[in-house]
């Protein structure tokens, strides 16, 4: 598929990221309870779809809600084609272990197994979380500051730079050098006239998305751009207009309206996310100890010899 804008679509992303968090949802857990037949008082509660006997309540949503952090929370309740598709896969999903159920299939022996296996590892990570919880005052400010300084070689913010662009795409080889004639029109009449970068974009721009903002992309830092484009963006001056730059798409006509340079993120920028890595990382560290704490209670052996038997059957 051939690019038509700059750099690729936010929105794009931050769908991408919701449908990753859906993915994890609750109730996704191989030992999930069987779902009964619903009766006629149940199918008179509440319910945002219902699936035949199936259906999905507005608890079921809410809880979906509360997994998420804040931002994609936003980003999720304003997406309703998401949610409508996550209500419709939930509502499938309770279809078929409906069927499941009235087969049998969680008596099955290897079932049943992997249901053991997979609560075991449940109560597993539960416990291992409670009995490893990170004081609240962790980090300190004296040690985030410390991790702050020791990572400061990380903490590089790239420059970012906004552009703006007149695109013309070429759908047939024999139209490019009409298309190339008319991007080289435009880049005259806009290197003439700056100023009226927007207005031209807004008319001739093909990339409709960045043409309704004048030709704004945004900010971005180079790797984001076109590789062709990258080139000229980063000999441009801010307000520069270039000439016809050539892509796989077609031409682009770019303007440099800012240069955010690069820099390092100060201490404020980073302190949630910092403090957050700390917090994991002194888990992690305490739920180790706990661990390696219950291998010296009592006398650990490990039989050799039933060992090289198992490993000899397995070959």
């Amino acid at each position: 598929m051939k690019k038509r804008t700059v750099v690729a679509s936010a929105g794009a992303l931050a769908v991408l990221v919701i449908a990753v968090a859906l993915s994890v949802r609750p109730g996704n857990d191989p030992v999930a309870a069987p779902q009964p037949v619903k009766t006629m008082a149940a199918m008179s509660e509440p319910a945002l779809a219902r699936l035949g006997n199936q259906q999905v309540t507005p608890e079921e949503l809410k809880a979906l809600l509360d997994t998420l952090p804040p931002e994609s929370r936003e980003q999720l309740r304003a997406n309703r084609a998401t949610l409508e598709s996550w209500i419709r896969s939930r509502l499938a999903e309770k279809a078929v272990l409906e069927q499941a159920d009235a087969q049998g299939w969680r008596q099955r022996p290897d079932v049943e197994q992997q249901t053991r296996s997979a609560t075991e590892q449940i109560v597993f990570r539960n416990y291992l979380q409670s009995v490893s919880q990170v004081p609240a005052d962790y980090p300190s400010a004296a040690e985030l500051q410390q991790a702050y300084e020791a990572g400061k070689s990380q903490w590089v913010t790239p420059a970012l730079y906004r552009v703006s662009q007149i695109f013309l795409g070429v759908s047939d080889p024999q139209n490019l050098d009409a298309v190339r004639k008319q991007a080289q029109e435009l880049s005259r009449k806009a290197q003439a006239t700056p100023a009226e970068f927007a207005t031209l974009a807004s008319q001739y721009s093909q990339d409709r998305i960045s043409a309704e903002r004048g030709g704004d992309t945004g900010l971005q830092p180079l790797q984001q751009l076109v590789p062709e484009v990258r080139v000229t963006v980063s000999r441009l001056k801010v307000g520069a207009v270039s000439e016809p730059v050539q892509s796989p798409a077609g031409f682009h006509v770019i303007k440099l309206t800012a240069l955010q340079p690069a820099g390092v993120a100060t201490l404020d920028e980073l302190r949630e996310r910092l403090t957050q890595a700390l917090r994991a990382q002194r888990q992690e560290q305490i739920a180790k100890a706990y661990l390696e704490g219950m291998l010296t209670t009592a006398t650990l052996s490990i039989d050799g010899a039933e060992l090289n038997k198992v490993l000899e059957e397995k070959r």
